[in-house]
């Protein structure tokens, strides 16, 4: 399969860069669904540009349980967990493992009632998808 990527200019004259588009959405712990309350916990990314899919997870347990002091932090930490082996894919991830990374991506983005749920889907463009799922984690999670 031969790789495409967007060529974009990045404002100064003769400089371009390749960029690639690419989706993602929070991972949110809301520990009671009754109030609403949730505390960002980790980002999914996925560039079909890059066939690249991962996710990070960086959970503040001190502000989680702040927000509900008898949430079941190990099960949250299960289920962060469970989301980054579905991303890697593979037969750890089980049948769904052998999906390609944008199915498993609308899979662990659709809206479900749980502790630990994902957020609206938001876009843009990176040269590092990489990089990207980093960026994303300390400017929203951490």
């Amino acid at each position: 399969m031969s790789e495409r990527y967007t060529t974009v200019t990045t404002g100064q004259v003769g400089v371009e860069r390749e960029r690639a588009v690419f989706e993602y959405a929070l991972l949110r712990v809301i520990p009671r669904l009754d109030r609403g309350e949730c505390v960002n916990a980790g980002v999914i990314l996925y560039s079909q540009e890059r066939a690249f899919l991962a996710s990070r997870s960086d959970l503040d347990e001190a502000r989680l349980l702040a927000v509900d002091a008898g949430v079941d932090v190990a099960g949250v930490r299960r289920a962060l967990a469970a989301v980054e082996v579905m991303c890697r894919g593979g037969a750890e991830a089980g049948l769904a493992g052998r999906e390609r990374p944008g199915q498993r991506f609308r899979w662990l983005t659709a809206p479900r009632s749980t502790i630990v749920q994902p957020g609206p889907i938001h876009g843009g463009l990176t040269e590092d998808p990489e990089a990207e799922v980093e960026r994303l984690l300390d400017r929203l999670v951490r």
